[in-house]
């Protein structure tokens, strides 16, 4: 069997996984991921944190614990979710060491109920960064219009950021720009922006979902014919744009005085439609200096079958820009798709976020000791 992984590390493209639990971490599950399957950094959201805390019994010793001390639900999801984040980052150190922090980074996310409020995400990111207290954490911030002037305060700070929910070209820009701002703002502070990292996690197969809908609706030859195209499209024009911005003479300079490159991080990346080859949204999308976050069955399906041929984004702008102006020309406005792409994404990590809070709850009252 090819190694198709250490391929795609080869290619430049970072290996992560999107999962994490605490019996990932205790069983040297993580541990083998990262020793055979060339895993080099670990992504966390809402929704993965509600689905490993509702199974197992692996939090009932410190649920337990947090319930005797009657600690509040939103506490309680603090100190469980850094506790996994630090325990992986510690796994990860030896990764984190060996690039120069360049990979062996653990995302943890800011609460999605402030997503549109810039105050409150600053403050939350610091407090993340203060409890996880590893240098090779990311703090995930969304790129909502409150988000970007967030992500320039914060890395501002000299915290290292995870971009999150990118859909749209526009706003990748705005993303990249927030970025530089952020490290005019470090470099006058005197922080060392070598330190600093970031990438912008570019939001994949949900594109294809939501224009692969609008298609089916239309229904013609020339609209199934685009099916499955508009997100392997949309993405590689998002490499062009990281392309010009990070060959700037404004990223010349900062570049000069120690700053690294935000790397794109191709993310939602599970393919959704059962029509589609499970491994094209890591096929198609071979980079240097990109990262691709996959779930577990992704992982391993590329393991299996994936056809790493190279570099498969440079090069392909022309075609990938005429594939969405085809889409545009059928009557299906591309910003109203990422628009409706980004408020789904927020309502999504948002609703997770509220079933994490009703299931702690549960697990609070259920392994509270009896008084006295």
């Amino acid at each position: 069997m090819t190694d198709a992984l250490k391929r795609l590390s080869e290619e430049g493209v970072a290996i992560w996984l999107d999962d994490l639990s605490r019996k990932r971490i205790t069983s040297g599950n993580l541990a083998e991921l990262i020793d055979q399957q060339h895993v080099v950094g670990v992504t966390t959201n809402p929704t993965i944190f509600q689905k490993a805390i509702s199974q197992g019994d692996g939090y009932d010793q410190q649920v337990s614990d947090l319930a005797a001390r009657k600690v509040t639900v939103e506490e309680a999801i603090r100190m469980i979710t850094t506790a996994d984040v630090r325990d992986a980052a510690d796994i990860l150190r030896p990764v984190f060491d060996a690039t120069d922090g360049q990979d062996g980074r653990v995302s943890i996310e800011v609460d999605p109920r402030l997503a549109h409020n810039t105050k409150s995400t600053v403050a939350e990111a610091k407090q993340l960064a203060w409890l996880v207290d590893r240098p090779n954490t990311l703090i995930k911030i969304p790129a909502t219009e409150a988000g970007i002037p967030a992500i320039a305060e914060v890395i501002g700070l000299g915290i290292s950021v995870n971009v999150t929910l990118i859909f749209s070209l526009k706003r990748y820009r705005k993303v990249m720009d927030a970025y530089l701002t952020g490290l005019e703002k470090a470099k006058e502070r005197g922080l060392d922006l070598s330190q600093i990292r970031s990438v912008a996690s570019f939001f994949v197969s949900r594109v294809d979902t939501e224009i692969d809908k609008r298609l089916n609706d239309i229904g013609t030859d020339e609209a199934k014919a685009l099916r499955g195209k508009a997100a392997v499209a949309n993405a590689r024009l998002a490499y062009q744009a990281y392309e010009e911005v990070f060959s700037s003479d404004r990223w010349n300079a900062l570049e000069s005085a120690g700053a690294r490159k935000q790397r794109p991080l191709w993310a939602s990346t599970g393919v959704k439609d059962p029509a589609y080859k499970d491994t094209m949204y890591v096929d198609d999308l071979v980079a240097p200096n990109t990262v691709n976050t996959m779930p577990e069955a992704t992982l391993f399906a590329v393991e299996d079958h994936g056809e790493i041929t190279g570099d498969t984004v440079t090069g392909t702008y022309e075609q990938a820009r005429a594939v969405l102006d085809a889409v545009e020309a059928l009557g299906i406005s591309y910003d109203d798709v990422v628009q409706v792409l980004e408020d789904e994404g927020v309502d999504k990590f948002e609703a997770s976020w509220n079933d994490l809070l009703k299931s702690t709850q549960a697990e609070l009252e259920r392994l509270a000791p009896s008084e006295g």
